[in-house]
């Protein structure tokens, strides 16, 4: 089957398109025909071997995909050849068959296209979940979202939207602002031209309920500090590739609650619900991911690259079959 393989690690460069051996199917998992796979960042942290597990090379990167099921393994429940399902996994997608464990896999609703499907899951799943259990966030209240362009935080800026709050959003570029403000964001912050710390104050000068952070970096403590008394940060990861460092007196000073974001510590009650009302705001129609970009598989490195760099308005996508 044709794929993208990463030789070595390396920038997003490094990956090829060649023809590799279909993966081996197992117990309890189904073989996907991958139709549409989208890049999300930790596909380029695995390809530069600077995610927190490593891959061993070669290996093929993509973490998230849709298309239709060709062959199922036992123990895969009740899925059978020519389902149409969508899944992630931590490599793997980039090619033109998965092989993935039916337990994982999510059934596409009718009317929901390969695109939508592939762009959705991921992103709306994490900016979801980490609005629902980890930031409470409630219709009412301010919401910051950073990193408003990129693939979660326009997800953040969406379901926030949705959930009735008012949403500040922060984002490098007009471009990307532009977008946010498309989906709802009441105020608009470009950060890096200007005071962000002040910008945040006129935004929402009584403090923020809630601050969803992915990128990390020069815009977190600024972010923190826009928080009223007893609200949440939520970090949900680095996209800036910079770690920051908090000073813990703020924290206790302004009585604020940071919280790491990881989808396993999600209570399995609150995750069933999450995912079941994600999966209705899909099938009606309530919230279609932001498609920015679309590549062929030969031009994956170009996609991972646009994401690499920072440059992407909400999800990129490959298309496995044309």
């Amino acid at each position: 089957m044709k794929a993208v393989v990463c030789p070595g690690y390396g920038p997003p460069e490094v990956v090829r398109v060649d023809d590799v051996p279909a993966p081996a199917l197992d117990t309890g998992q189904v073989r996907i025909r991958v139709n549409v796979a989208a890049v999300n960042f930790p596909d380029v942290l695995f390809i530069a071997n600077q995610y927190q597990v490593s891959v061993p090379t070669p290996f093929v990167p993509g973490s998230e995909f849709a298309g239709i099921i060709i062959e199922v393994a036992n123990a895969a429940g009740d899925f059978a050849v020519g389902d149409r399902v969508s899944g992630a996994a931590l490599h793997g997608a980039f090619a033109e068959e998965v092989v993935a464990p039916a337990a994982g896999l999510t059934r596409i609703p009718d009317g929901v296209d390969d695109r939508t499907a592939a762009a959705y899951g991921v992103a709306h799943g994490t900016a979801y979940h980490a609005l629902r259990s980890a930031a409470q966030v409630d219709a009412g209240q301010d919401l910051v979202v950073l990193g408003a362009g990129g693939g979660v935080g326009l997800a953040a800026v969406q379901l926030g939207v949705l959930l009735g709050a008012t949403v500040t959003a922060v984002a490098s570029s007009d471009e990307k602002l532009s977008a946010a403000a498309s989906y709802g964001a009441v105020h608009l912050v470009k950060h890096g031209t200007s005071d962000l710390r002040g910008a945040l104050r006129q935004a929402v000068p009584d403090g923020a309920h809630a601050v969803i952070d992915p990128v990390g970096g020069a815009v977190a403590e600024p972010a923190l500090r826009s928080l009223r008394p007893g609200g949440r940060f939520v970090t949900v990861g680095f996209a800036s590739g910079v770690i920051p460092r908090i000073p813990l007196n703020l924290v206790l000073v302004k009585g604020v609650h940071i919280i790491g974001f990881q989808l396993r510590d999600i209570p399995p009650g609150e995750f069933h619900r999450n995912r079941t009302e994600l999966t209705e705001l899909l099938t009606a129609g309530q919230v279609v991911p932001h498609v920015g970009a679309v590549f062929p598989l030969d031009d994956a490195a170009r996609a991972l690259r646009l994401v690499a760099d920072g440059k992407a308005i909400g999800k990129v996508l490959i298309e496995v079959t044309s």
